[in-house]
C-alpha cells in the first residue's frame, strides 16, 4: 500500500473516530431538557401544595403520580446523558468519586438498552395507573391502546434481555474455546 493511501486512510479513521464528539451537543441539550423537567416538577409541586386543602384524594393522587412520572423521566434522562456520553463519546473519569452511580461501572450499549427499556416500562406503568385512576375521564379505546402499548414495552424488554443473554452466553462460550 502506498504511503499516501495509508496516510489518507489513517486521516479518515481519525475523522470517523473524532466524529463521536458531534454527539456532545445532543447530551447538553438533554441537560437543558432535564432543567425543563425540574421546572415542571416544581410547578406541579407548588400547585399540589397550594390546592391540597381544596381538591379530593383522587386529584391529589393524580398530581403525585404526575410528580413521580416527572422524576422517572428525569431518571431516564440521566441514564441517557451519563450512560450515553460514557458509552459513545468519552470516559467521565469519575472512578473514585463517592457519588458515582453504581450502574455506571458496568455500562455498555446492551445494558443501556435494557435499563432504558425498564425505565420506559416504569413510566408506562405510571401512565397506565393514572389512566385507571381517572378511568371515567378516559375512553375505552384510549385505555385499550395504553394497555397494548404497555404490553408491547414489556415484550420488547423481555426480547432485548433474552437477546442480550444469548449474545453474552455466545461470547462467553467463544472465549472459553480460545
Amino acid at each position: 500500500m502506498s504511503m499516501t493511501r495509508e496516510k489518507s486512510l489513517n486521516m479518515m479513521a481519525q475523522l470517523i473516530f473524532w466524529s463521536r464528539w458531534l454527539q456532545a451537543p445532543l447530551y447538553l441539550g438533554l441537560i437543558v431538557a432535564q432543567g425543563v423537567y425540574v421546572f415542571l416538577f416544581m410547578k406541579e409541586l407548588t400547585h399540589l401544595i397550594a390546592t391540597a386543602n381544596t381538591i379530593g384524594e383522587t386529584q391529589i393522587m393524580l398530581i403525585v403520580l404526575g410528580l413521580i412520572d416527572v422524576v422517572m423521566i428525569a431518571n431516564l434522562l440521566i441514564m441517557v446523558i451519563i450512560g450515553g456520553y460514557e458509552t459513545f463519546v468519552s470516559r467521565l473519569n469519575i472512578k473514585e468519586h463517592p457519588d458515582q452511580p453504581e450502574w455506571l461501572s458496568h455500562v455498555n450499549a446492551a445494558t443501556m438498552k435494557i435499563k432504558l427499556s425498564m425505565a420506559l416500562i416504569g413510566i408506562s406503568s405510571i401512565h397506565l395507573l393514572k389512566t385507571f385512576i381517572n378511568a371515567e375521564q378516559m375512553t375505552e379505546v384510549t385505555m385499550k391502546w395504553q394497555v397494548i402499548i404497555h404490553i408491547t414495552f414489556i415484550i420488547s424488554a423481555v426480547a432485548m434481555a433474552y437477546t442480550d443473554r444469548i449474545m453474552t452466553k455466545t461470547l462467553v462460550e467463544a472465549h472459553h474455546k480460545d
